[in-house]
């Protein structure tokens, strides 16, 4: 906290400064026979994450472009193979939460045949993108469901 006196009035001036740190993600919205593919997290240390469901992808590295992390992130988490998906640009996102700050790299991931290994989630789901509002989302998930529906229908 920085306070600053003001000699005239006698009265005190308060300004806080939160510093958040920013986190730079891809997330793939997984298209598998008109189905999507809804993951839930595991409980986490932030409540308002804490087995929220989300759409599959992680953080991008350093020097990492945002679709070479979701290829990464899909092989390490979910032992997918997205080489011979058809991969799509949807659209960036960021959200404030409470103690960070996301900006999430969307892409659309078709593949028919995508097949995966849950091992960083607790439960997955598969929707069709009308029914995607009846789940417990992230909120910076939540926040591209309508541009997800946009692009399927």
């Amino acid at each position: 906290m920085i306070a600053a006196n003001d000699h005239y009035s006698g009265t005190y001036l308060a300004a806080i400064i939160v510093i958040k740190y920013m986190v730079e993600v891809s997330a793939g919205i997984v298209v598998k026979n008109g189905k999507i593919l809804c993951m839930q997290r595991k409980a986490s240390k932030f409540s308002y994450i804490s087995e929220k469901f989300e759409f599959p992808g992680g953080k991008v590295e350093p020097g990492e472009d945002p679709k070479g992390a979701l290829i990464r992130e899909f092989e390490e988490e979910l032992d997918a193979d997205l080489s011979n998906s058809k991969i799509d640009y949807l659209c960036s996102v960021s959200h404030d939460y409470p103690d960070f700050s996301i900006k999430m790299h969307v892409f659309v991931v078709s593949d028919d045949n995508f097949s995966f290994v849950m091992k960083e989630h607790i439960s997955n789901q598969w929707l069709d993108s009308k029914n995607l509002s009846n789940l417990d989302w992230a909120e910076a998930d939540r926040g591209i469901i309508d541009k997800v529906r946009d692009y399927l229908e």
